[in-house]
Formats: C-alpha cells, structure tokens, sequence
C-alpha cells in the first residue's frame, strides 16, 4: 500500500521544519504551503489523506480555507493554533475540522494522531453481518455505504460524526465516557481538552434534527436511544 499524502498548510518556517522531518521520517508523501490560497489549491490537487490546518495564515485563514474545503472534501484535518481559548477551538471544529492541536505541541504527538487518524481511514475493519445495517424506528445507519437516513431523508455526516453515531448506535443503551470515545473513534489516549467529543456529539444532533437520539449523562458521557426494528 503506497505511504499516505499529508498536506502541511502552516507559515511559520519552524512548524514546516520539524513537522516535514517527521513526516519524511515516516515516509509519508507530502505537500506543503506557506499561505491560505496555496494551501486550498494544493488541497483540491494533491488530494491529500490528511490536511494539517494552521489557524492564523496569510491570505485566507484557516478557518475560510476549511469551509470552502468541506464543500467538496471530507478530508481529514487536524488544526493547529497558537490560541488557547476555547472559543477558538470551538470556531475551528464547527466549521468541520476533525482534531485540533494547539501550539506548542509536541511533533511525536501529532504524528501519533496522524497515524491514529489513518489507520481508521485506511484499515477501517469491515462491519460484521449484525452491525453492517442499523434500523431503528427513525434512524437507519448503513455502515458498509456510510450513510445515515432519518425517517427515510438521507444526511450528510463527516466521517468522524459518522463513527461516533455508528458506534453509540450499535451499542445502543450504552454510555460511553468522552474518553471513551476519543480512544474508539479518534484512536489515541487523550489526557487534555475532550471538548471535541461534545461539539461533534452537537453536529450529530443538529443533523439528526432531534436531542433525543443522543443523550447526555451528566458527569458520564453519551447513550443513543431509539426503537428498535423488529
């Protein structure tokens, strides 16, 4: 299998330094860009597995560059940003990034959620016969399509809002923790900020049009809930 393409779209020479010398050292393919227009160009040419997604760029930031990029590409990206407000993190997941990373951070532990992020992409295991097709009374997940139908109207999740409904769903009745989740869907022991799992969780929610299906736990985590089809 051919080494997965990261694009590196960040403009400080010392980020593309060390980040680069990691990625040649895993011998990944990889572009990368000093600014927002290149960088959107390069993301619809080089068709990346991952993106690396500076907050703060020349030309067009990073949050305008990953909203005209989510309206062709569900590529996967991780932000990264020298803010610390929650605020800023917040902005960057709703507009559709799948991780966030803020600055100073260590380039093993990016190159971890690289690794984390592609092997979900690339070796996702096949569903078995029980889990491939969900039918609940309003919700029914097809995990071999990856699609999602509420009362019979297809929606449009990422691959990360995907997961996590595919994953409470099948265990129905369930609570699972924020942590969890971050180690079944995103893949790594996360030991910081979990907000990423509730602003996911909302999008989900938001699409399905209805609370109900994903339940809070105060102090816990989340359970989905539906009939189901006999």
């Amino acid at each position: 299998m051919d080494k997965a393409k990261i694009l590196l779209i960040d403009d400080e020479p010392s980020i593309h330094n060390v980040v680069t010398a990691y990625l040649q050292a895993e011998g990944y393919q990889f572009q990368s860009c000093l600014d927002g227009p290149s960088g959107l160009v390069a993301a619809k040419t080089f068709k990346p597995d991952l993106v690396i997604l500076d907050v703060m760029l020349p030309g067009m930031d990073g949050i305008e560059l990953l909203a005209n990029l989510r309206r062709e590409s569900s590529v996967y990206v991780i932000m990264l940003s020298a803010r610390s407000e929650e605020t800023d993190k917040i902005v960057g997941l709703s507009v559709g990034a799948d991780d966030y990373l803020t600055k100073p951070f260590s380039p093993r532990e990016l190159i971890a959620r690289i690794k984390a992020a592609l092997r979900r992409i690339q070796d996702g295991s096949q569903p078995s016969a029980s889990t491939a097709e969900l039918g609940f009374a309003h919700v029914r997940i097809n995990a071999i399509e990856r699609r999602v139908w509420v009362n019979d109207q297809l929606i449009d999740l990422t691959t990360v809002e995907f997961d996590l409904l595919h994953l409470l769903a099948q265990r129905q009745g369930q609570v699972f923790t924020r942590q969890q989740l971050l180690e079944n869907v995103w893949g790594y022991e996360y030991f910081g900020d979990t907000r990423v799992v509730d602003v996911h969780i909302g999008h989900i929610r938001q699409k399905l049009g209805d609370n109900q299906y994903i339940q809070t736990i105060r102090g816990v985590g989340y359970r989905f809930e539906d009939k189901v089809v006999n």
